[in-house]
């Protein structure tokens, strides 16, 4: 398989990933974005388990020997949401955004490194040094925040930046020892949303999805911008390594600013599209870098039933 197969899949993850930001302003003024977040978790877990289904026979029998990687994703997931909003209601907008995309990439490399044997390559740390730092001149220019720069904030958003390189790490993990690509994702999901929802109902409104314009919301968010966006992203992460496939997540940011001038009218400024073209830049790097395994070599191909752990979880 050609690179730029997984690659494109990721990229096309990250804009709809992107969408989410725009999807939100232009949805209910009462949507809060906790219990957003929770109800965009537990709609697209929904999609991913359908999607396991279509896929193969789903046993949670043979999930067992698997338990613990997926309760770590599980974590992964549940950290990353209410810990970023705590980041950015303490820290701001512009300082949180940067600090966890900038610990994403970076604790993949570092876990994958760790736990799975892969060091990161030199074209790997060339480009996403380029994306982080292209995505970080882009959100500063484009966030005006008045916050003072927060100490427990810059660590609510370290450790979210941190859970999502958790989630990826163990959904690759589990994706090599045979289990199903779209139960692999699904199932730390599951775990994700169950927090999520609680912490939800505990500390945020739902009143919003009382009309259809919620409910729309809810529908787009919980479908296209994480249930498809995840299995594009599960596509490409079989074929990549985690580093890499977290690293191209960051066009996202590029796709949200670039939603915002199209669709909120909102105006991106010359240092702002420097940015971008670094991200970009950053992109093209990472892509060209990786060759990605031939299908065969991927074991989340295999219905989980079938294939035990393998040997080794690293490449």
């Amino acid at each position: 398989m050609h690179r730029s197969v997984p690659v494109a899949a990721i990229v096309a993850a990250a804009m709809l990933f992107g969408t989410a930001g725009t999807a939100l302003e232009l949805g209910p003024d009462a949507a809060e974005p906790l219990s957003v977040g929770a109800v965009r978790i537990a709609v697209g877990t929904i999609v991913l388990w359908i999607a396991a289904g279509v896929r193969t026979s789903v046993s949670i029998a043979a999930l067992r020997p698997h338990l613990t990687v997926i309760a770590l994703g599980g974590a992964g997931v549940a950290a990353y949401t209410p810990l970023f909003l705590g980041a950015v209601e303490r820290a701001g907008v512009a300082v949180s955004t940067i600090i966890a995309i900038s610990t994403g990439p970076f604790a993949t490399a570092t876990l994958e490194w760790g736990w799975r044997h892969r060091r990161p390559s030199l074209g790997w740390l060339l480009g996403t040094a380029l994306t982080v730092v292209g995505s970080a001149v882009l959100v500063s220019t484009v966030s005006a925040d008045d916050k003072q720069i927060d100490a427990l904030g810059v660590t609510l958003a370290v450790v979210a930046g941190l859970g999502y390189g958790v989630y990826s790490v163990t959904t690759k993990v589990t994706i090599e020892r045979g289990v199903d690509v779209a139960v692999a994702l699904a199932a730390p999901f599951t775990i994700g949303a169950v927090v999520l929802v609680v912490a939800a109902f505990v500390g945020s409104s739902w009143s919003w999805l009382g009309g259809w314009d919620g409910i729309a919301l809810a529908a787009y968010l919980g479908v296209f911008a994480t249930g498809v966006a995840y299995l594009l992203f599960g596509f490409g992460l079989a074929h990549l390594t985690a580093a890499t496939t977290v690293t191209l997540v960051l066009a996202e940011p590029v796709t949200a600013a670039l939603l915002a001038e199209l669709v909120l009218d909102e105006t991106i400024p010359i240092l702002g599209w420097l940015g971008i073209v670094t991200v970009v830049a950053g992109l093209v790097v990472v892509g060209r870098t990786e060759q990605p395994r031939t299908t065969a070599d991927v074991a989340g191909t295999t219905p989980v039933q079938h294939t035990g752990p393998s040997s080794s979880s690293a490449d």
